[in-house]
């Protein structure tokens, strides 16, 4: 049970503490000196090893999942980083979100690929579990980072474009729709 909570948790990303528990999680399953470095090792700190290393590798198969459009392909990274933009861009027009994301997508995409994208995607590669699909992965991120860098702001101006509301129509208009047809019959 605690294990699937720990994968729940770990798409809140935003969550300093846990992304630090996270962290030193790896650190202890990955690192330099985990439980198979030391001599000595018995049966039960192998297992906790063990253990610890199926937990960070689902939560981070799990985070992996929640922004794969970001290590896949270039066109179907824009797909998904448009279809984000277009909700929290309604978001914004609807009072639900403070700041128009027109002001940060750009920016705000190339310090997500530097200081989460990228890291977990060297993180999918160094755990070894998905084989050379772990190098796809960090490869088309690094590639998908630097296109952005070059076609960012273009088409970020796009999108804000395709997000301009449409004028509503006049209330002459609204009304001619609105009425019933008349019945010349009488």
């Amino acid at each position: 049970r605690q294990i699937v909570t720990n994968i729940v948790l770990a798409t809140d990303i935003f969550d300093a503490g846990m992304g630090e528990m996270r962290k030193a999680r790896w650190e202890c399953a990955f690192g330099s000196k985990n439980d198979n470095d030391i001599e000595g090792n018995d049966n039960s700190n192998s297992k906790k090893c063990n253990t610890t290393r199926a937990t960070i590798v689902l939560e981070h198969i799990m985070q992996a999942s929640d922004v794969a459009h970001t290590m896949q392909h270039w066109h179907v990274y824009v797909k998904w980083n448009r279809k984000l933009f277009e909700e929290l861009s309604l978001a914004f027009q609807q009072g639900r979100m403070a700041v128009d994301p027109a002001e940060f997508w750009y920016a705000g995409e190339l310090s997500f690929f530097d200081n989460y994208i990228i890291p977990l995607a060297k993180k999918l590669q160094d755990c070894q579990v998905f084989g050379v699909s772990g190098d796809e992965y960090l490869n088309y991120a690094v590639s998908n980072r630097s296109e952005w860098e070059a076609k960012g702001r273009e088409i970020v101006q796009e999108m804000v474009q395709s997000m301009r509301p449409v004028s509503a129509p006049s209330q002459s208009k609204k009304d001619r729709m609105r009425r019933p047809p008349s019945n010349h019959a009488n």
